[in-house]
């Protein structure tokens, strides 16, 4: 897994922890702390680095519908093609388009990473041109999604996508619609279960203990826990690595999934942020 800094938005830069983060607990750890782990970790970002041609959504709407109406809905997005929104400098979002917002983001997140949503769909004028997005939002309650001005944000194009599957507690990747890589899993125990819907990786995060609870790295995912609600940051979800490998199969986790540290290494090098997740029971 490489440390390197690198320029497309959503593969992320490395910067350094403002915040603790949180997860399945070490003895002797905190409990104030939530489901991802809080200590030793590098946080990797979203857009750094050289600038970088925005992809035309536009385009991409107008080849599928060549004819748009002013203030129509175009969804975005399939099993093969996501599209993550970055947060330039500061974001808020409404339940309507054009509505008083209801919250707002700044380009960096508490962890001091770039804050990324997941496009839903976008309302376009008669250019095909989106004005505003309908957007996933991490916050609860999960899956919550909101609209934020197109002008807002900038706009990656996102070709992975992951499938975890409780019921088999398998963790599969996807590229280009392609199964690329597939995984046991352990989850959430039954006191503390992995939440079930869909959501996106919002940021990834390198462990300085690569031996540690959450191996060689930990793929943050939108979601939050739905029995952790009052821990750290809400008590949010990802899938990482493990130094108890005799729990891959099992449902032991606080909410987190855990998969064998050698096949984490391979999906963090290839799911960016952006990447859509969907937990299925």
């Amino acid at each position: 897994m490489r440390r390197s800094v690198v320029t497309r938005c959503c593969r992320q830069i490395v910067t350094e922890p403002s915040h603790p983060f949180c997860g399945d607990t070490l003895p002797g750890s905190v409990r104030a702390l939530a489901v991802i782990p809080a200590l030793g970790l590098t946080l990797l970002g979203g857009c750094g680095g050289a600038e970088k041609k925005q992809p035309d959504v536009g385009a991409d709407i107008a080849a599928k519908s060549p004819i748009c109406v002013e203030g129509s809905f175009q969804r975005l997005g399939s099993s093969r093609l996501a599209y993550a929104a970055i947060v330039r400098s500061r974001a808020t979002v409404s339940r309507r388009p054009g509505a008083r917002p209801f919250a707002g983001f700044r380009k960096l997140n508490v962890n001091r990473v770039p804050t990324i949503f997941s496009i839903r769909g976008a309302l376009v004028d008669a250019k095909c041109k989106p004005r505003s997005y309908l957007v996933q939002i991490p916050k609860r309650p999960n899956g919550v999604t909101a609209w934020v001005p197109a002008r807002q944000v900038n706009v990656e194009k996102i070709s992975t996508r992951i499938v975890v599957d409780l019921s088999e507690k398998r963790v599969t990747l996807y590229k280009n619609g392609r199964k690329v890589l597939s995984s046991r899993a352990a989850i959430g125990a039954p006191a503390t279960p992995t939440p079930t819907g869909r959501f996106y990786v919002n940021q990834r995060l390198i462990p300085t203990d690569k031996g540690g609870p959450f191996g060689p790295g930990a793929v943050g995912v939108s979601a939050f826990s739905n029995v952790l609600t009052g821990w750290t940051q809400g008590g949010p979800i990802a899938i990482h690595g493990t130094n108890a490998p005799w729990s891959i199969g099992k449902a032991v986790s606080n909410g987190c999934i855990r998969i064998p540290n050698p096949v984490l290494s391979k999906l963090f090098d290839q799911a960016f942020s952006g990447t859509p997740v969907l937990i299925r029971s």
